[in-house]
């Protein structure tokens, strides 16, 4: 959709790259009819009108970074400013040197912004926020936004959630080939009352005792970080009985955040923990 930014989100193998690659051409549908702006998406009239950010970058690896820019730009009638774009994204600091040698982070900016010099009206980009530091993920993320503010219609696909719920406005769950939700943020992130309560110890934590411990409809799942997530909504007796089984074991808690459902929590709730 014009002017909003939809993000496609599932594990590894969930169908995500294979749908968005028969939306950009690269692959044939095995059944169905895919559009793109009313248009089969091998039609010619899309070039001028659609932008590809490919995850592999897909760019020239023994040109130097400027002249594949220049390159490309000079494939388009009407292209965006240049200048703009190099600024932007801090581009100049390595035209001169070829792409096989450019860093992951430069290689996803000047992939953006080869996406962008055409000045598409759709745009589909695949971990834009993939390998980029701090500053560079910031500069992204603001010409993002930027897309959206004129009017450009962004498909992205990511595995970092808070790059979706910073930038979305419209999610896409994918899951064994088939779509397991959709809707705003807002909505994914409110469509139970459930809240998220999150704790670390200094010691590792006893799961199968608090798991004894509290009620059955509280879900207790141990992150990649070591943490304990509990999904429910915790009651004073929840907590009291969470402690007690803590000081029972020595454990010593060191932080407990009780705060509501993150997009991380969403999609783990609708794809699982199990490793893909």
């Amino acid at each position: 959709q014009h002017g909003r930014i939809t993000a496609v989100l599932g594990p590894n193998g969930a169908g995500k790259t294979s749908t968005i690659e028969c939306c950009e051409g690269l692959r044939s549908p095995d059944g169905g009819t895919v559009r793109v702006l009313g248009l089969a998406p091998d039609d010619h009239r899309l070039r001028s009108r659609v932008g590809v950010m490919l995850q592999d970058g897909g760019l020239p690896t023994a040109a130097r970074a400027g002249r594949v820019l220049d390159h490309i730009a000079a494939m388009y009638t009407r292209p965006r400013d240049l200048r703009e774009l190099r600024d932007r994204l801090g581009l100049d600091a390595f035209a001169r040197t070829t792409v096989r040698r450019l860093s992951g982070g430069q290689r996803q900016r000047l992939a953006l912004a080869a996406a962008l010099v055409g000045d598409p009206e759709l745009v589909f980009l695949d971990e834009p926020g993939a390998g980029l530091d701090p500053q560079a993920r910031t500069a992204v993320w603001g010409l993002v936004r930027e897309l959206r503010e004129r009017g450009v219609a962004v498909v992205l696909t990511t595995h970092q959630m808070d790059e979706a719920q910073a930038l979305a406005d419209d999610v896409v769950v994918v899951d064994h080939g088939r779509v397991v939700a959709q809707g705003s943020v807002g909505e994914l992130l409110t469509a139970t009352d459930r809240s998220t309560t999150r704790l670390r110890t200094r010691e590792p934590a006893p799961l199968d005792a608090i798991r004894t411990a509290l009620r059955p409809d509280l879900r207790v799942e141990t992150g990649p970080d070591g943490a304990l997530t509990l999904t429910g909504d915790l009651t004073p007796d929840d907590v009291h009985r969470l402690t007690g089984a803590l000081a029972e074991a020595g454990v010593l808690l060191a932080d407990l955040t009780v705060g509501v459902r993150t997009l991380e929590d969403v999609f783990l709730e609708l794809t699982g923990t199990d490793l893909r």
